[in-house]
């Protein structure tokens, strides 16, 4: 299914570098979550990385292919004999007379076969290419799955912080009515230091709160590729695209079928076998055409004033000192590797589908439980605060009341966010993130 979006990815990320080399889009006023996948799309230097990298996979699939076309090259000499009709007695088997001359001239030549050689290099680094682009696209969704998780992370911080300002707000109302009566000497001091108490470990909480939110907005400027912190307003998700929770099977399939760090581990395999065979073929003879033709605008008289040749050349490896063979036995002991790595991405997978799935029904489950657990911890706390109103209880009670329906709030503010981020982790698992 991927594989057709890589001619259309080549393209794409052909104007990545000038679109990079700007400076980062401004963060919208209010930021939603599909804002911020796009702006960590085009400033994430992760994802320029990945397509720089596809990009010259690309040009190495152009490198290989160019084996097909003619090699043309220019020459010029001037040359210049101690002694007319020079002959050279050591040095080499080519022939041995120099004259004195100058020329130019252009030689031509023309791969006609080599039995598979160049054909399999071409379409090893083809699948090279493939894998490359995958494992961009795969970088792009890890990028995509960190802004996930720390969007819903910083929604999640700056709700227990809101629950922290409201138990602050409580707690001091609690403490300026209490004070009032025992000025009044309708409580006793004890219960002004207990509300006293309570405001202090409420601020305490308060801090932490502050401190958390500011940590998880920093996270997610790091997420969105901003070198520096920004101030962001986070929009509350409106809806979540949860997957079937019900059918594990179907995750796992789309996950073997699209996961794109399986389907590059994929590609590199295939690019493996190819490769084994061109060094197979390697040994095989190379056949080609040749051909060159110049002038001489000034020579010694036993040469003419142009020249003109041309034939056909077979080449064939004798030895090498076992190169070929070695080079052939490392090849497929390459793809044979990259086999086993694919089975174990695959098994890999398969378990990751299942823990995901198993951690978004889980965390459903906790979803249900806290929102009954803030209704009963609200009622208790009306309760208590009732009796100690009317003066049936103590301030222990209201103030054990108040801190369990803190807890309620926090504990119930985690387990929504959770689920969200146990269903991005889901989509990411089964290849379904967007």
């Amino acid at each position: 299914m991927k594989k057709n979006r890589c001619p259309l990815l080549f393209l794409s990320l052909a104007l990545a570098g000038t679109c990079l080399a700007e400076p980062p889009p401004p963060a919208p006023a209010v930021l939603t979550l599909v804002d911020a996948q796009k702006l960590a799309l085009q400033n994430h230097p992760q994802i320029a990385a990945a397509n720089y990298r596809a990009l010259a996979a690309a040009e190495v699939m152009q490198e290989t292919r160019s084996g097909y076309f003619p090699n043309a090259s220019l020459y010029a000499d001037a040359v210049g004999a101690n002694a007319e009709g020079t002959r050279i007695m050591a040095g080499g088997l080519n022939n041995p007379s120099i004259y004195d001359r100058t020329a130019g001239g252009l030689a031509v030549s023309q791969l006609i076969t080599d039995f598979g050689h160049t054909a399999n290099l071409a379409a090893s680094s083809k699948f090279q290419a493939q894998a490359e682009a995958e494992h961009a696209n795969a970088t792009r969704e890890q990028v995509l799955l960190q802004v996930n998780i720390s969007y819903f992370s910083a929604l999640e911080a700056e709700a227990v912080l809101h629950v922290a300002q409201q138990t602050v707000a409580t707690r001091e109302l609690l403490l300026n009515q209490v004070s009032l009566l025992a000025s009044n000497k309708l409580k006793s001091e004890l219960d002004v230091s207990f509300a006293t108490v309570a405001v202090q470990q409420s601020k305490l909480l308060l801090q932490q709160a502050q401190n958390d939110a500011d940590d998880a907005l920093t996270s997610l400027s790091t997420a969105l590729g901003f070198h520096e912190p920004r101030p962001l307003q986070l929009a509350e998700p409106l809806l979540f695209p949860f997957s079937n929770t019900n059918d594990v099977s179907e995750l796992v399939e789309s996950a073997l079928a699209q996961r794109p760090e399986l389907l590059s581990l994929r590609h590199e395999h295939d690019a493996a076998l190819r490769y084994a065979k061109s060094q197979r073929d390697a040994r095989l003879p190379t056949i080609a055409a040749i051909g060159t033709a110049g002038v001489s605008p000034t020579h010694d008289g036993h040469l003419p004033d142009n020249y003109a040749a041309a034939g056909i050349q077979l080449s064939l490896p004798l030895f090498a000192g076992g190169q070929y063979v070695a080079r052939q036995r490392e090849a497929e002991l390459e793809a044979k590797s990259d086999r086993e790595l694919v089975r174990a991405l695959e098994d890999n997978i398969v378990r990751d589908v299942h823990i995901a799935w198993l951690n978004v029904n889980n965390a459903l489950e906790q979803r249900r439980t806290t929102e009954e657990l803030v209704q009963n911890a609200a009622a208790a706390y009306d309760l208590a605060e009732a009796r100690y109103k009317i003066g049936s209880s103590s301030i222990v009670e209201l103030s054990q009341a108040q801190l369990s329906l803190t807890s309620a709030k926090i504990t119930d503010a985690n387990a929504r966010y959770n689920v969200f981020i146990q269903q991005a982790n889901l989509n990411y698992q089964s290849g379904a993130l967007r």
